[in-house]
């Protein structure tokens, strides 16, 4: 029986994330694709949205062109995989806040379901530092390379301020705002640049 779109992408995600593990911890990182694509999953069908959740780490984290996407997987998902993606990830002459401000670009032009591979990657980005802050607090925030968590929360609430418009109906984006208010307080409005 030949794959679907989406356990192909399943499958090629799984061979590009081998072995590694979300920063400060041993959970395997296939874990996270793999949710954001539950998460889409609970907005859209679109079996296109569904697999560019689950590729949408494979081209900044494991060195996949999109050229190697487009061919695999089609035009539409490598665009949606290239919408997610930072345009020069880790480029180190580019700073933590710029990258983040690109992000915030992206979704604010995104379409819904660029939106929707967006409020899915950032779900699963909270729902794991929510649970590590209930344990470790503050100390959550070394394991990344920016460790000031007021930048954080300048980021996830800006997320949850651009994503309302479009998503604001979903339980997802409910729970994001939620997630986000217990980690870095109650949503005040957030300094979008």
């Amino acid at each position: 029986m030949p794959m679907t779109l989406l356990t192909d992408a399943i499958a090629f995600a799984a061979s590009a994330h081998e072995g590694a593990t979300r920063r400060g911890t041993d959970v395997p990182y296939i874990v996270h694709p793999m949710e954001a694509a539950a998460i889409a999953a609970s907005m859209t069908d679109d079996e296109a949205v569904l697999a560019a959740a689950v590729l949408h780490d494979v081209s900044e984290d494991c060195g996949v062109t999109l050229g190697e996407l487009r061919e695999r997987f089609g035009e539409r998902v490598a665009a949606l995989v290239a919408h997610e993606s930072q345009l020069r990830p880790g480029d180190p002459c580019q700073s933590w806040e710029a990258r983040k401000q690109e992000a915030l670009d992206r979704i604010a032009c995104g379409s819904r379901e660029t939106r929707i591979i967006a409020l899915s990657d950032k779900l699963s980005n909270m729902r794991a530092i929510h649970r590590d802050y209930q344990d470790i607090g503050d100390a959550v925030f070394y394991r990344f390379h920016q460790r000031d968590k007021s930048r954080y929360a300048w980021y996830y609430k800006s997320c949850v301020e651009l994503l309302e418009e479009e998503l604001g109906e979903t339980d997802a984006w409910r729970e994001l705002r939620l997630r986000v208010e217990m980690v870095f307080g109650s949503a005040e409005k957030s300094e979008i640049a």
